[in-house]
């Protein structure tokens, strides 16, 4: 938003320098909630004001996420050491982002409800999936308690989830869940969504359409398993597709199928070696138009036969997932 005002005269005839002022509607800005520059470092006789400040703004005149506030502004030039404040002020009816004005640049899961445990050194990175919004895959513990912190030192910002909102401050969510989780948090919208179970990782042959033996959970977001791998003799020649088919459980208990697959979708060759070749994305096994074969990798011919350790990695910027003997 815009804000102007004539322009302050001046004696010597200089330039004078501007801030916006913001108060609480009973204020008479001799304690300002906000003060902000105008453009130009402050030698215009205007500002543009951002929604994200004027949210800020509310959230200082005593406004909670979503609701409504009024402030004043005015306006103080200033000549040197000399500041007048302007005569008159408007009012301004705001309402608060129901999300956070200012989003984290990183968010970490700390608690003894979870895995991570008390001590904040210790504490879990979750991944960024887009701007505001992180997830992470993690042991919680019941009778204990969680929150979320931008930092692993220092102080930090904290946030906890009180009445399905994310808040910030000092408090913490109480955990009565025990199992592995994926817990997403939406920071633009203050919401995050209903933990979900991650019941079972299972290797998945493709040729054999079903779940040949299943992976262990082994802590920060990571499943682990060993067990034979033989390809399928198909007329063609040597069948060696695969992925991660995987049961998760809602907070109501219903179960609801995944498959982990290749992020490129297109890895219909045989490995080449690049890093990338293993990237692993989720998707929902009942959107997927051939759920027996896609999305799904290719086993290198070395491990036709073998006994294979598949080590799945839903943590850091990118999943991934190794495959090893």
């Amino acid at each position: 938003m815009y804000f102007s005002w004539e322009p302050a005269a001046v004696e010597d005839g200089g330039s004078p320098l501007y801030e916006v002022l913001f108060d609480k509607e009973d204020g008479d800005f001799s304690n300002p909630i906000y003060v902000i520059a105008s453009d130009q470092n402050g030698y215009s006789n205007g500002a543009s004001i951002t929604h994200k400040i004027l949210s800020k703004a509310a959230g200082y005149a005593g406004a909670e996420p979503g609701e409504t506030t009024t402030v004043k502004w005015a306006v103080r030039s200033s000549r040197g050491i000399n500041q007048v404040l302007s005569t008159t002020f408007r009012k301004l009816t705001l309402t608060r982002f129901v999300g956070f004005a200012e989003l984290p640049d990183q968010v970490f899961i700390t608690g003894s409800g979870s895995e991570a445990g008390d001590d904040i050194a210790n504490a879990i990175q979750m991944t960024r999936t887009a701007q505001g919004e992180y997830e992470v895959y993690v042991k919680l513990i019941p009778g204990g308690t969680y929150k979320f912190v931008d930092a692993k030192a220092g102080t930090p910002r904290e946030f906890y989830i009180e009445n399905n909102m994310i808040k910030e401050g000092e408090g913490s969510t109480s955990n009565a869940l025990n199992g592995v989780y994926r817990i997403i948090l939406d920071f633009n919208t203050a919401s995050p969504a209903s933990p979900i179970e991650i019941a079972n990782v299972g290797f998945w042959f493709c040729p054999n359409n079903k779940v040949e033996w299943n992976l262990a959970y082994i802590g920060n977001g990571t499943w682990k398993g060993t067990g034979p791998v033989n390809f399928k003799q198909e007329s063609w020649g040597r069948d060696q597709r695969y992925k991660f088919r995987v049961t998760t459980k809602d907070s109501a208990g219903t179960s609801i199928m995944e498959d982990w697959g290749p992020k490129n979708t297109n890895e219909d060759g045989t490995p080449s070696g690049a890093a990338s070749y293993y990237d692993t994305k989720v998707y929902l096994t009942a959107s997927l138009g051939n759920p027996q074969w896609d999305p799904k990798w290719k086993f290198a011919s070395e491990f036709d036969g073998a006994n294979v350790t598949l080590t799945v990695k839903m943590h850091g910027d990118q999943y991934t997932h190794e495959v090893s003997k």
